[in-house]
């Protein structure tokens, strides 16, 4: 096998290249994600139009704390024992179906804003089921070398998305209104499941044992055991949970008297993002990825402290770009510690506990920073998080100095993966 080649800076785009499969699975989430941010941005813009509350907003992401925690969790285990192209489709035709029942709720004469819970829950429940399967099957497309160029382009794509997605539904949702946002949503999926179709079966995972209670607990067994990655998630939740400002960014547009800038303020750190995943050529030669994610973590905290003081629209939406910058680099380097370690049989049920880790964090996040907001105003809630995020990530690295010494050329669990891999793909050759 020859390995990736790419220059010093640019993204490694090979896996597009070489594998049918990722193709199809990338472009699958790049329509589905580009639909999502239209309900995205929808969702907070209607319960602000029906109630204009702080709290009622920020409430709207906890309602998904819970289906998060049961549903990611089991949803990780269901990925190491069925086919995870069927449980990816399945759960992407349950997501449309929840923004369709938003699209009636919307076009009545009375929408329910009770109806924007509901839904938050049951679609949260269908994502934390989708997520794990979706995380653990990208790796059996592509091949181990080619890892850290699949994970800059499906942070690319998130990203791309995000910024394309959020600027056109500010637009739609402000005057087309949210009905037209979740059609486009509906649209999406649909296109989405047709993509997914095409992907080819890899069969169950695990022909032994259930999606029970012990599956889970074997997981959380050997993520305890390592600390390395309890510290990747611990500080994706700790950095989410201070300093994720997303839930008042209507408030902060009224704000600056900028109505319209609303999909800009959702698009800004999305803009860094791409910054930071085109020029990702970098990474390939970083072995220390523990200190890089601590590093980018305490910058981002520090750059939405920047967002939250500053006197314009204008270096608001800079410090939200470099923000979105540095978590992409966190993000992009947390990533290639999950695919390069953990066994494949026990993917699935790693990346539910990931998803707790990077889905519950922005819920409390939305909470939190409209709490605060109520009580003691909106910069202080923006500023005071950021500032937080900065002290505890560097609190937490002091606390775990497995990840801050974590280097992938000496990491035995990244050379056992590699040789597992190396013996399944001769067994499928021969």
């Amino acid at each position: 096998m020859t390995g990736p080649t790419t220059s010093r800076w640019r993204i490694d785009a090979s896996p597009l290249r070489v594998s049918r499969d990722f193709r199809l699975l990338f472009a699958a989430g790049a329509v589905s994600y580009l639909g999502s941010m239209f309900t995205f941005v929808a969702v907070p813009l209607q319960a602000q139009q029906l109630t204009g509350s702080y709290v009622v907003v920020g409430l709207l992401g906890l309602v998904e704390v819970v289906p998060i925690l049961v549903f990611g969790l089991w949803g990780g285990a269901v990925a190491d024992h069925y086919d995870r192209r069927r449980v990816i489709i399945a759960a992407e035709i349950g997501a449309a179906l929840c923004s369709m029942l938003l699209l009636v709720n919307a076009l009545q004469a009375q929408p329910h804003v009770w109806v924007l819970f509901v839904v938050g829950a049951l679609a949260a429940t269908f994502d934390s089921l989708q997520r794990p399967s979706l995380e653990a099957l990208v790796p059996q497309t592509v091949e181990h070398d080619r890892l850290a160029g699949a994970a800059a382009l499906m942070s690319l794509r998130s990203s791309a998305g995000f910024i394309l997605g959020t600027s056109i539904a500010g637009v739609v949702a402000s005057y087309l209104g949210v009905a037209v946002a979740y059609a486009v949503d509906v649209v999406s999926f649909v296109v989405s499941v047709l993509l997914l179709l095409g992907v080819r079966p890899r069969g169950r995972v695990s022909e032994d044992g259930a999606p029970d209670l012990s599956a889970i607990a074997e997981g959380i067994r050997y993520a305890w055991g390592r600390k390395d990655l309890l510290g990747t998630y611990a500080i994706d939740t700790l950095a989410m949970l201070l300093a994720f400002p997303y839930a008042v960014f209507p408030f902060v547009a009224e704000k600056y008297g900028t109505p319209w800038a609303l999909g800009l303020l959702y698009a800004a750190p999305s803009i860094g993002s791409v910054i930071a995943s085109l020029t990702s050529g970098w990474t390939s030669r970083v072995h220390h990825h523990g200190r890089t994610i601590v590093v980018a973590a305490a910058l981002y905290g520090l750059a939405i402290a920047g967002f939250g003081l500053a006197p314009s629209l204008a270096l608001a939406l800079a410090f939200l770009a470099v923000s979105g910058a540095f978590d992409m680099v966190s993000g992009i380097f947390r990533q290639l510690i999950w695919n390069q370690s953990i066994p494949d049989d026990l993917r699935g049920r790693l990346a539910g506990i990931e998803l707790l880790s990077y889905a519950i964090g922005p819920q409390l996040g939305n909470a939190r920073v409209s709490l605060v907001a109520q009580a003691r105003g909106l910069t202080m809630s923006i500023a005071s998080g950021g500032i937080l995020c900065a002290a505890g990530v560097l609190a937490l690295a002091a606390a775990l100095p497995t990840l801050w010494g974590y280097d992938v050329r000496t990491s035995p669990h990244v050379d056992a993966v590699r040789r597992s891999r190396a013996r399944t793909a001769t067994r499928d050759d021969g």
